[in-house]
């Protein structure tokens, strides 16, 4: 299969095209620079030229393909709500040249938008309209392609980690490194979901090659691992104290992060390991916390 895949230089993306190559598609990865077009070329992907802000692009590497990975987004969580409503237009533009064909797409979300609202862990077949994060936005672009005609699938993602990065936990390290304080709110014990990213890629791999319309998926190795956890083992890591803060406290410490920092957002994966028989073998966070080079 011949692969477009945005977000191909990122994080996530650049553990997807080996994945790909690896199981023996060809790959065509969206780069806005000439230093990520030879990023892919040595990683033996085909670059094509264009953006997230381009839909005329992203509308051009789909149409030369047989399927479609979307996992690129724009981190600025300063500016969280315009981006998911940019990437909204992202999933628009790739779905027009898809529709009417049986070509996949598969898009990207957050597991927080299977939430039930009620403690319970998120599953795949719950989307909560209600839920506070913005990024409903990509999974309501994603239903109406779907309803447009496109084979269009979800990938929900937690916090998606290697040694260097872990999601929105790598802000929380820049932020106690700045304050000298690593800080959970309350007693610590909301939980994240968490996943390793090379069992990530593999997920997003499945997940194109089984093309089931309308599905959604978990990308989650970890259910739930405590704020607290991250905050002592991250202060380990910068010799700095883990401390509780009052939540009325949270906003002057974390800024914009405060949104997310006291969040409870558990999540299962059993729909999908079951499905795409995904069984993630890497780290955990807390360990590649542990094993990260804080700089100190």
């Amino acid at each position: 299969m011949r692969v477009f895949l945005t977000g191909a230089t990122g994080f996530i993306g650049s553990a997807i095209v080996p994945e790909l190559l690896k199981a023996g598609h060809q790959v065509l990865g969206l780069t806005r620079s000439d230093a990520g077009a030879q990023a892919l070329a040595a990683a033996g992907a085909q670059a094509h030229r264009g953006s997230l802000e381009d839909p005329d692009s992203l509308r051009a590497g789909a149409a030369q393909a047989d399927g479609v990975i979307h996992c690129a987004f724009d981190h600025d969580f300063s500016n969280f709500a315009a981006n998911c409503q940019k990437d909204s237009r992202a999933i628009e533009a790739l779905g027009s040249a898809l529709a009417g064909s049986d070509r996949p797409l598969v898009i990207t979300s957050g597991t927080g938008m299977g939430a039930p609202g009620d403690g319970r862990p998120a599953t795949e077949d719950v989307f909560n309209l209600d839920h506070p994060n913005p990024r409903s936005a990509s999974e309501i672009a994603g239903a109406a392609a779907l309803a447009a005609g496109v084979n269009v699938s979800v990938m929900r993602l937690p916090q998606v980690h290697d040694p260097v990065r872990q999601g929105l936990v790598t802000y929380m390290v820049a932020i106690a490194r700045e304050k000298g304080l690593s800080v959970y709110v309350g007693d610590g014990l909301n939980r994240w979901p968490a996943a390793p990213v090379l069992d990530v890629a593999r997920l997003y791999r499945l997940a194109l090659e089984r093309a089931q319309a309308g599905a959604r998926y978990h990308a989650v190795a970890e259910e739930g691992v405590t704020a607290r956890q991250i905050a002592e083992v991250v202060g380990a890591g910068l010799k700095v104290p883990a401390v509780s803060l009052a939540p009325e406290e949270a906003a002057a410490h974390f800024g914009w992060m405060a949104m997310f920092a006291s969040l409870d957002m558990p999540a299962s994966s059993a729909w999908t390991r079951q499905t795409l028989g995904w069984s993630p073998t890497g780290p955990t966070l807390i360990a590649d916390l542990q094993a990260m080079d804080y700089g100190v």
